[in-house]
């Protein structure tokens, strides 16, 4: 279980950024607390939520940077969505964020291979006065202790004793031993420190450590074979951090830099599976470990891998294909592979197929229910492979909170144009035969008029509004120029003539409700 507190904020950015998630899809708002009538009639608005977590904060004026955000994951999905929000709730409260009247926003996002929440709240409490913040993240780790029952100090003792039981020949090997289990070490005087969470778990006279000293491992064939894997691995890593991962993941090896983190001056290699320690200049010199591929070779490994991942998930999108080379520095645009300041297209095979993915994505993202649907966006996102597109036969909320909202609009009989209001909302009206659509594609929405069994007639009866305004104008206008007057030229007359010479230009309203007129949508 990790949580992690994030940056304070006298604007609450926080807010922005987990509805920016929402927005994407990757997040949701599963929790919000306290916060007045907001929530109760509609959904809030960012801009709302922050209003509010501003004001109520304005008690205290003292605190420059009320907001308290905190992320809460835990190791895959070992505990369910709502077995990480009672968690989340116990936590709060240790940390004394969990008095009544306190606000409170809970996030699930679903972005990462992690269970995890982020949490916004104030550091104002309900009576005006400061949440303690002291020591906070030391405390949060205690808290997280208490609440799962962890005895750290036993499990260092533990760890200690187990790291006693390999072959090290110095301290520096005993400490990379410590450091690969996630420990901090260091010798002051004649005594060892063993520290973690923040805090100094154990304290070992340095003789007892050097008496477990034992002549350096140097067997021969061990050396090779690591020097093979180390070289094989590294050709096939963008940095060393790829590097330790593949290591520890596959053959159960740490490797710990000493020295500047960008710069180490040397390595160990913690071998768990043969509880030894080597020094890594025996094995490969850091230098050349750290060597890692020419920019072309990258460019080529980058390709290579963009089609292992089209090979494992033939509907890759661009963005999930980048949060996987983002690592390697390297993202793709527009079908050109991007890495280190340089650029090279990607073949066309690749970047067509990605293009088409991102469409299918598009297409996805309205959650489409019926065949009907599905085919009607594919035609209009450009998707001709119609069979790799997903139905998602059950409506979400947000597809119900539409549909009654247009429903209210549908009823409103003093409502003259439902055409104009639809549009007002953001909906476009698509007729597809028989059947008519209200399309959001801010929103992602699509809705089947016909099924949802709206009053189509109050769509007709705006056109018919709309044509009879334009004949009565026409008319009035052909009155009051007849006889010898001579009409006026189109570019001269009223600013009221103007705008209907425009509108009569572009077209009614069947024709923008259509699509016709409907930019052409570039993908990027």
């Amino acid at each position: 279980m990790i949580a992690t507190i994030l940056p304070g904020s006298t604007n609450f950015h926080a807010v922005g950024y987990n509805e920016h998630k929402v927005s994407k899809g990757v997040a949701r708002l599963i929790e919000i607390q306290n916060f007045g009538s907001l929530g109760t009639f509609h959904k809030p608005t960012p801009s709302e939520l922050v209003g509010y977590l501003q004001k109520y904060s304005s008690q205290n004026s003292r605190i420059r940077k009320p907001q308290f955000h905190v992320a809460i994951s835990c190791k895959g999905h070992e505990m369910s969505e709502d077995e990480l929000l009672d968690f989340a709730h116990q936590y709060l409260k240790e940390m004394g964020y969990g008095e009544s009247g306190q606000p409170l926003l809970v996030y699930s996002h679903y972005d990462t291979e992690n269970t995890h929440l982020h949490i916004i709240t104030s550091r104002v409490a309900p009576d005006g006065r400061k949440i303690q913040h002291s020591h906070e993240r030391r405390r949060s780790q205690e808290v997280i202790d208490r609440i799962l029952g962890n005895d750290r100090k036993m499990k260092t003792e533990n760890d200690i004793d187990a790291a006693k039981q390999y072959t090290f020949s110095s301290f520096a090997q005993f400490k990379a031993i410590m450091v690969s289990m996630g420990y901090e070490v260091y010798q002051k005087d004649e005594n060892v420190f063993v520290k973690h969470g923040g805090k100094v778990q154990k304290e070992i006279p340095f003789t007892e450590i050097e008496s477990l000293f034992k002549s350096g491992y140097r067997e021969r064939t061990r050396c090779r074979q690591l020097r093979s894997i180390l070289k094989k691995y590294r050709d096939v890593s963008s940095n060393k951090e790829e590097l330790q991962k593949e290591l520890k993941t596959k053959f159960g090896i740490d490797i710990v830099f000493f020295g500047k983190k960008d710069a180490p001056y040397g390595y160990m290699l913690v071998d768990h599976a043969n509880k030894t320690v080597i020094h890594g200049a025996r094995v490969l010199a850091v230098e050349e470990l750290l060597d890692f591929t020419t920019p072309e070779e990258r460019f080529n490994r980058i390709e290579d891998y963009i089609d292992r991942l089209l090979t494992l998930n033939p509907k890759i999108t661009q963005s999930e294909i980048y949060s996987k080379i983002k690592k390697q520095r390297a993202y793709i645009k527009k079908g050109i592979i991007y890495f280190d300041g340089q650029s090279r297209s990607l073949k066309p095979f690749m970047a067509e197929a990605i293009d088409r993915n991102n469409r299918i994505d598009m297409v996805e993202m309205f959650n489409p229910a019926t065949e009907a649907e599905r085919d009607l966006l594919c035609i209009i996102f450009n998707v001709s492979r119609t069979d790799l597109v997903d139905i998602s036969p059950e409506r979400t909320h947000y597809y119900t909170d539409a549909v009654n909202r247009l429903r209210e609009i549908f009823n409103d009989e003093t409502i003259s144009s439902v055409r104009s209001k639809l549009y007002e909302e953001g909906f476009t009206v698509r007729q597809e035969e028989d059947t008519t659509y209200a399309i959001n594609f801010g929103q992602h929405i699509i809705i089947n008029l016909t099924e949802e069994n709206f009053n189509l007639e109050r769509l007709k009866q705006s056109v018919k509004q709309i044509e009879r305004q334009k004949y009565q104008q026409q008319t009035k206008s052909t009155s009051h120029f007849s006889g010898k007057t001579k009409l006026r030229d189109v570019g001269g007359g009223s600013h009221s003539e103007k705008r209907e010479w425009e509108v009569g230009q572009k077209g009614s309203y069947d024709d923008i409700d259509d699509g016709n007129s409907m930019k052409k949508i570039t993908l990027y």
